[in-house]
């Protein structure tokens, strides 16, 4: 029996069947299992930051796994202690740090987080329509996008949907509707934002609009939850989305890329909020795993040591350059920041220009119908963002 059906055969049907099974990696490239190569330019969804087979990774999750593997919460161990430091450090300000195993369950930190910290009487949420906080039911309950939320409704949470970048209705809705705004606050414990609404298709908030939001919640007492679980460590050319603006949260989450591969979310908790959580308030058995921190620190280390930032967003730059200058009826324009962009279409095929350049040798991934996103590893060269511009035409050319 193929990989193929094996898959239907033994998994839930939720993700359909894959069109590849990749069988290894090294650098920006990976190989299916028939021995042809792609250039990965979706990195396991903003995931692999260093790309495939990093020796940097690898030499600390081997040396590590060889330490201990695993304490559970019973017990400290260094590596959780050092990156906690080293987060706080690239935040720059005081804080607490709960380690999670992804993005959703950073974000289910950072709720319980706002409702101890706010109490019941704040029980409302702001968040942004065709935002994407998870799919476990407390990050589903926030997450804007109808398709993927209402099928498994009711949730236990109040939240009120804005549209993203639409500074008066977020001052609205924070208020508790239009022309309600209080300085004294209401009922609403906090907002949560992403810088980039990823799963929509990369777009970016209006200049000023993290700013705003800052404005507004310490204005009503509302507390600014910001995710960076896709554009957090370094995807854009910064170590934070939201420090491009200048804009510190009341807690910040994190996943992706900031175990290059291995699964760690962080919900990290800023000023009062790092000590809102009393003993026994919220726990993880595998969260801050000593392997996952340490393939962690690695991935900081090594954005650090090879002046990554400064080359994500040279490359980036590039790229977003090089989709712009190419003229083809099905393409439009482009979008986003660093090496975090999508193709914007002229129609709905996404679908089809992903496989037309799954065909060419590249990984892409139609993140909407009429968008094509692209997060490729932070380790990807000027001369591999060429190689995708020279056949971008081609591969436009087989999707119409």
């Amino acid at each position: 029996m193929n990989l193929d059906k094996r898959f239907a055969s033994a998994l839930m049907p939720n993700y359909g069947v894959p069109p590849l099974a990749l069988s290894h990696g090294q650098g920006c490239r990976v190989w299916d299992t028939d021995g042809r190569e792609y250039l990965d330019l979706i990195a396991g969804i903003a995931v692999s930051a260093l790309g495939h087979a990093h020796p940097a990774i690898v030499e600390a999750v081997t040396r590590q796994v060889g330490a201990i593997a695993h304490t559970s919460n019973l017990y400290m161990h260094e590596r959780e202690i050092e990156l906690a430091e080293r987060l706080l450090t690239l935040i720059g300000a005081d804080g607490r740090v709960f380690f999670a195993n992804s993005g959703a369950e950073a974000n289910e930190a950072a709720l319980k987080l706002v409702r101890r910290r706010q109490g019941p009487g704040r029980p409302v949420v702001v968040a942004a329509e065709r935002s994407f906080h998870g799919r476990t039911m407390g990050s589903l309950a926030i997450t804007g996008k109808a398709s993927i939320r209402e099928p498994f409704g009711p949730f236990g949470l109040d939240v009120r949907f804005v549209p993203f970048g639409d500074v008066d209705a977020l001052r609205a809705a924070v208020a508790g509707g239009p022309g309600q705004f209080s300085a004294a606050g209401g009922d609403c414990g906090a907002v949560v934002v992403e810088p980039c609404l990823g799963e929509s298709g990369v777009i970016p908030a209006p200049d000023g609009y993290l700013r705003a939001a800052r404005g507004i919640c310490d204005e009503t007492g509302a507390l600014l939850v910001v995710d960076e679980i896709q554009s957090g460590i370094g995807r854009t050319g910064a170590w934070f989305m939201c420090q491009r603006e200048g804009v510190l949260p009341d807690v910040l989450t994190l996943a992706k890329g900031l175990g290059g591969g291995l699964p760690i979310g962080a919900c990290v908790g800023l000023g009062e909020c790092g000590d809102a959580f009393a003993k026994g308030d919220h726990g993880s058995t595998f969260g801050g795993n000593p392997v996952a921190c340490a393939a962690a620190l690695a991935v900081l280390d090594t954005i650090e040591r090879d002046g990554l930032l400064a080359s994500v967003t040279a490359v980036g730059e590039r790229l977003a350059a090089g989709i712009s200058a190419t003229t083809h009826p099905l393409l439009s324009g482009v979008r986003g920041a660093g090496l975090w962009l999508a193709a914007v279409l002229t129609s709905d095929v996404a679908v089809a220009v992903e496989a037309s350049a799954r065909q060419a040798g590249f990984l892409v991934n139609a993140v909407q119908p009429d968008a094509i996103r692209l997060a490729p590893p932070l380790i990807l060269t000027a001369a591999e963002a060429g190689e995708f511009l020279s056949a971008l035409p081609g591969i436009l050319d087989g999707a119409a």
